[in-house]
């Protein structure tokens, strides 16, 4: 029996989403495993919502924001994201969650073809890391 696991993905609306919208459109093939969740910013994930995801069953999440941190809709969204990642990666570590079912990513409403790349990557980094197994009402 293989695993596959279930990734939740916070998507910028400008920039990430669009890439993932396009990766579709395009037709271009990548894991169906991510289920994009739409938010106005990176920079608008509030750690609250990572950790909730991963108690609610998610194998690994992921967040997109815009083409590179200088170039965000908001203006430092990005920054704000990357910092939050950094300190959730050494939490998650300390509560023993590998720090790598975690990911950010930078990804342009034109960039459909890294999206699905960026997005088969992750899968597989999951995929081989196996199920977290945190769901509510399991311990």
């Amino acid at each position: 029996m293989s695993f596959e696991p279930k990734i939740v993905a916070f998507l910028c609306n400008w920039c990430a989403y669009s890439g993932a919208d396009l990766a579709g459109v395009s037709r271009l093939s990548y894991p169906p495993n991510m289920v994009p969740i739409r938010v106005m910013c990176s920079g608008r994930v509030d750690p609250q919502f990572v950790l909730e995801a991963f108690r609610s069953g998610a194998d690994g999440v992921f967040i997109g924001g815009c083409h590179t941190p200088s170039d965000c809709h908001y203006v430092a969204g990005n920054f704000k994201a990357f910092k939050r990642v950094v300190v959730l990666k050494k939490m998650l570590e300390q509560l023993g969650i590998e720090p790598e079912r975690l990911r950010i990513e930078w990804v342009s409403a034109s960039e459909g073809r890294k999206f699905a790349e960026v997005t088969a990557d992750f899968v597989d980094t999951v995929r081989k890391l196996g199920p977290l197994g945190l769901e509510k009402g399991k311990s």
